[in-house]
Parts: C-alpha cells; structure tokens; sequence
C-alpha cells in the first residue's frame, strides 16, 4: 500500500507529537568541541569544519612538546673544531650534518635541535 507525500507527512507530524524523545530542528548546536590551543597557538574558529572529528571525542594533545624535551637535554662536548649530527640510530634519525663550532657558545643542530659546544682545552 503506497502512501501519498501528503498523507506521509501528516503521519510523520503525528508520530512527532505523541514520541517521548524530542528531536530539536534548531540548526546551531548547542555542544561545542573543546578546541585547546597547543604549543604553536593553533586554534580553530567554533565554526570550522575540522572540529567534526572531535564531537564525540576531545581533541587529545601531546602535553610533553619536543621543544621542551630537547631543552631537558644538556649540550654535548667536542674538542674538535667541527662535529656532525645523524639523530641517533641510522633508521630513525635524520641526514647527517656538520656543524661549525669555531664561534663560542652553544650550536643546535638545525634537524633535531640537539647542542653542542666546542670545549677550551688550552
């Protein structure tokens, strides 16, 4: 038995009426994801589509930034005038770099910001 649009909307109506869960047809939300801003000042407007995938989870951000880690860190110590840096382990480090320590001070690698410092061994 088919129905007719305006007997399926009529029916549709009455059904709204007597159902114990009400259905709000206001557009806007009321919920809002929680949007915390990280390390770099990220933040998006209420209205941007990227929040989607945090409305039923919170947005998860790593609180241990790898600018503080790397601070944690304590410069390395070369007697020579020049040194290199590969990140660690081949695989999982990055191309090796010389790095110029002729000038006093501490010198970051530009990859993964690890320092170093040429020692006065005179």
């Amino acid at each position: 038995m088919a129905l007719s649009l305006r007997s399926s909307l009529k029916l549709t109506r009455n059904l709204r009426q007597y159902s114990p869960v009400r259905v709000s047809s206001s557009s806007s939300s009321d919920w809002v994801p929680k949007d915390p801003v990280t390390h770099t000042g990220q933040h998006w407007d209420k209205d941007d589509h990227r929040l989607v995938r945090f409305i039923n989870t919170p947005k998860q951000i790593n609180k241990n930034f790898a600018i503080d880690l790397i601070k944690e860190v304590p410069p390395k110590e070369v007697k020579a005038r020049t040194t290199w840096c590969d990140g660690g382990d081949g695989a999982l480090g990055h191309p090796r770099v010389f790095i110029n320590l002729d000038q006093p001070g501490n010198h970051a690698c530009g990859y993964c910001g690890l320092r170093y410092f040429k020692s006065d061994h005179h």
